[in-house]
């Protein structure tokens, strides 16, 4: 698999070191239009070129290869089109296009080329969210989830961190229709789309600066973030963004007919909520030692990972490409439905136009 990564600034530093653990993959190229970033990506990384300008990669990547796009979202559809175009595969790193009518045009693209395109939400492929999809399949919510709440936190660190990473007045960030949240929440979002049956949901937003932001002078910069989901009278989900709150969450709670289940990345654990109740004082003895139960299954099933050299960080970054290879050769679907990522550009092109 001939592979091209254009953009070559941190990110692309973790693309390229869960590349070298696939079986099978060639960087071949990098590209940036500092040439000093590509080169210093070249010099790290078993790298066979390295360039400035964007057609010398597609020239040597070649049709039917894939292309990593990791430069600032403001260049992404641009940058995905000329790829499909050179008869290439692309990956977009999140978020995947700046509005939905990009992602929905680049899409498009992709079909009418017979190409593959998917977005960097490798948080929905961690040990953890794949384990909880297991259990989703075979029916343990007693059927589809009917209300959903994920958690997505970022931490600004104290005024002096804040003041540096937002101290850019050109930075392209605020260039963004969300800012800073335009950068981040599709991480979060995209966990909720998975479970979504419409296409058109309806999303109230409320969003504002922390405390911290305005202590220092910043009221362009929404941190604070919470939203209702609602799609039709079938699912509701809440999703809450913020930079202050403690501790730092990564999580997506489910809710079904029968039981929940509670999914943390940061700690990789996967707790599954029984729905059933206990007569009397038992309510208060059972449950307590079912959920034990659940974190120490937990703890031994990350031992194991971790021993057998299957837990390292970015791994769902790793299981994303492979999966998204995979599709690339025909042995399977995209591992994130078109459906999925249109819906999240749109959710986030609501509560933008809210902000």
């Amino acid at each position: 698999m001939k592979i091209g990564i254009i953009g070559c600034g941190k990110i692309a530093d973790q693309h390229a070191d869960q590349l070298l653990r696939i079986p099978g993959c060639e960087i071949v190229a990098v590209c940036d239009s500092e040439e000093l970033m590509a080169k210093q990506l070249y010099e790290r990384f078993p790298v066979k070129y390295y360039f400035r300008e964007t057609e010398r990669l597609l020239d040597a990547v070649g049709p039917g290869g894939v292309v990593h796009i990791t430069t600032p979202p403001l260049s992404h559809y641009e940058l995905g089109l000329i790829c499909l175009d050179a008869g290439c595969h692309v990956y977009m790193e999140k978020p995947f296009t700046v509005n939905a009518t990009e992602a929905a045009s680049l899409i498009r693209k992709a079909e009418e080329k017979n190409l593959k395109v998917t977005a960097g939400h490798n948080a929905q492929f961690t040990h953890a969210s794949c384990r909880m999809r297991e259990l989703v399949r075979g029916g343990y919510l007693g059927g589809p989830p009917f209300h959903m709440e994920a958690y997505y936190c970022y931490d600004l660190g104290d005024q002096a961190y804040a003041k540096a990473l937002l101290g850019d007045s050109g930075h392209w960030v605020r260039k963004l229709p969300g800012k800073l949240l335009h950068n981040i929440i599709s991480h979060g979002i995209s966990k909720i789309t998975e479970f979504l049956p419409g296409e058109n949901p309806t999303v109230i937003a409320h969003g504002f600066p922390s405390q911290l932001l305005r202590s220092i002078g910043e009221k362009d910069i929404v941190d604070e973030l919470r939203v209702i989901i609602a799609d039709g009278n079938e699912v509701t989900a809440y999703f809450t963004f913020s930079t202050q709150m403690s501790p730092k969450l990564h999580q997506l709670r489910l809710y079904g007919p029968k039981n929940g289940l509670i999914v943390d990345d940061d700690h990789q654990t996967l707790v599954q909520l029984n729905g059933s109740t206990y007569k009397s004082f038992l309510e208060q003895f059972i449950p307590p030692w079912i959920i034990a139960k659940e974190y120490a299954g937990n703890f031994f099933f990350n031992v194991e990972k971790f021993i057998r050299r299957d837990f390292h960080s970015n791994h769902g970054m790793k299981i994303l490409f492979e999966s998204f290879y995979r599709s690339v050769n025909g042995e399977g679907p995209v591992p994130i439905p078109y459906k999925e990522i249109l819906l999240t550009t749109k959710i986030m092109d609501n509560i933008f136009s809210q902000l």
